[in-house]
């Protein structure tokens, strides 16, 4: 048997993080120390972890449930546009990510980067407002979890809803307290469901569009329709661009789990490039097949109970005469907030991680024992879940609706910081000295790729500030029924809560920033002396073996794919 694992990594190498590194040039040496925020963590994510967790993160119940929305309100081809834009902000994004945290794999990833090359209370404010809105996912996910499962159970039941949640929770725990490597074979697992389901379904979609199964050929009749091939003009199209964002926010988790990857400087370029080519082909080739063969004016697209029977993959499913795709779909969504729940917890034990060792928080939460478990981050985590957890199913819910609503926002805002923490990292790269090609890896399309990135993003929070505010409730007057003032609350209280999820997290953002830069008195660091070293990973001889190309050049290709 080979002493080497599935990335041709050798088990018994040791990384040698701490070593004399020589520039380019030759001139010098410089010690690189350990960033402090990354003892005690293990190193255990392979290749195949990395890029699965990239795509757990990413395809989920955003687009088996509520992808067939988007065609509703923008048709087909609004919706195709919408993901396009998304995606290739995205590609961006995950570009600068992945030169900066090859580099600098950091527990705190991008979040960490301001302190590095722009402010401290950068960092403290990202840092801050990412652990939240993760933290802010899991009573979403575990209510998620109820529904799915009952599902399949009979109307009369008397199943209590808290069941199945405490049991996520009670697994999430002994998930996580096993070490990263169990977390990262689950969410392999998971993965591949999830990839499994898509591949039938763009499989079944084009064998359906043409014809070949179902008894009707679709082509492109569903894009002539009325309302196609863009339905509801730039309001519904803006609309369904910032729904959009929310269903591919995840991806940018590759950042964080650099951290544990056993070999950075060859998983994390492997992971963002292949995983941009995986979610590109899956989400842009699964909404072209649904918008053609569903109609935008069918009533099932609009799945506002979230049901696994209304849920557009299962519609094409039941089109080609596939008996059973709404159990199968229901078992797909169930392991998918499965997923998500696991990932929820990963992520946000990990910024607690970080804002411990940087003293942001009580320094007893960043303890790591010998598995390299934050044992006392997942004890955080798991409290407030379950606190989270009775206060849903106490007949509060509708609270947590208020707080799930700034995400999507937080997402916008992470992006749109890791593109201009980029272009500050180069300036600061430049300004000492060093080449561009010593970098282990380069994002491709820099600077101009930022640039796009950073302009669509920004239209995204435009329209995202512009939607809140437009086509306020109307109070229908002292003597009107309780039926049209039950109706004005209920506008009322969505017309709120949209207006706290557009600007809320960008005032709390602008109140951590100048807050901590107040009370600590943090001032803009000089590109000259950027901190660009420590954290570094350096690779052993071994390492630099494995980051040698293997194998015959069409398998290689082969790998970026499948």
């Amino acid at each position: 048997m080979s002493k080497y694992d599935d990335d041709g990594y050798d088990d018994s190498d040791t990384y040698e993080l701490n070593q004399m590194q020589n520039h380019s040039n030759g001139s010098h040496q410089n010690v690189l120390l350990m960033d402090i925020s990354q003892d005690g963590l293990k190193r255990d994510l392979r290749l195949r972890h990395m890029i699965m967790i990239a795509i757990a993160s990413t395809i989920g119940t955003g687009l088996f449930l509520t992808s067939g929305s988007t065609i509703a309100t923008a048709g087909p081809g609004g919706a195709l546009l919408a993901y396009t834009l998304i995606g290739i902000w995205l590609i961006f994004v995950l570009q600068a990510i992945g030169e900066i945290a090859t580099l600098l794999p950091l527990p705190g990833a991008f979040n960490a980067w301001g302190g590095r090359v722009f402010d401290e209370a950068f960092s403290f404010q990202m840092t801050w407002m990412y652990c939240i809105n993760w933290a802010l996912t899991i009573p979403a996910q575990l209510a998620a979890s109820a529904m799915i499962v009952s599902f399949w159970l009979p109307v009369d039941t008397t199943f209590p809803p808290w069941i199945v949640p405490l049991i996520i929770i009670i697994l999430m725990v002994l998930i996580n307290i096993t070490g990263v490597k169990t977390y990262g074979e689950l969410e392999y697992w998971f993965s591949i469901l999830k990839v499994v389901t898509i591949i039938l379904f763009i499989i079944c979609g084009i064998l359906v569009d043409a014809g070949a199964i179902g008894g009707h050929t679709y082509g492109f009749e569903n894009w002539r329709i009325e309302g196609a091939p863009f339905k509801g003009g730039f309001v519904s199209f803006i609309n369904t661009l910032v729904s959009v964002g929310y269903a591919y926010g995840g991806a940018e988790v590759t950042g964080v789990t650099a951290a544990e990857s056993r070999n950075p400087h060859k998983h994390v370029p492997k992971a963002v490039n292949t995983v941009l080519i995986r979610i590109a082909f899956f989400y842009i080739a699964s909404i072209f097949l649904l918008g053609s063969i569903v109609a935008n004016d069918d009533p099932l697209l609009v799945n506002t109970d979230s049901s696994a029977t209304r849920a557009p993959f299962t519609i094409v499913f039941a089109k080609a005469g596939i008996s059973g795709a709404a159990n199968y779909m229901n078992a797909v969504v169930f392991t998918s907030v499965f997923s998500a729940i696991n990932s929820d917890f990963y992520v946000t034990t990990r910024m607690l991680l970080s804002l411990s060792r940087n003293g942001w928080i009580h320094k007893s939460i960043g303890y790591i024992n010998s598995r390299g478990v934050p044992v006392v981050a997942v004890a955080v985590v798991t409290a407030c879940s379950s606190l989270s957890l009775i206060t849903i199913f106490v007949g509060s819910g509708v609270v947590f609706q208020w707080f799930i609503s700034i995400i999507g926002s937080i997402s916008f805002q992470g992006w749109l910081y890791i593109l201009l923490l980029h272009f500050r990292f180069r300036y600061c790269w430049k300004a000492q000295g060093r080449a561009v090609s010593d970098l282990p890896y380069v994002a491709w399309g820099y600077p101009y790729g930022n640039i796009l990135g950073a302009f669509i993003g920004c239209c995204c929070i435009v329209c995202n500030w512009y939607l809140s505010v437009i086509d306020p409730p109307q109070h229908p007057g002292a003597d009107a029924s309780e039926e049209l003032m039950n109706a004005y609350r209920s506008r009322r209280d969505a017309y709120i809560q949209g207006i706290l999820g557009a600007w809320f997290p960008w005032f709390m953002s602008v109140a951590l920033f100048f807050a901590y830069k107040y009370i600590h008195g943090t001032k803009l660091i000089k590109a000259v002396d950027a901190d660009l070293d420590t954290g570094r990973f350096i690779p052993s001889e071994s390492d630099k073996e494995d980051l040698r190309p293997h194998g015959p050049r069409w398998k290689r290709i082969l790998k970026m794919f499948v």
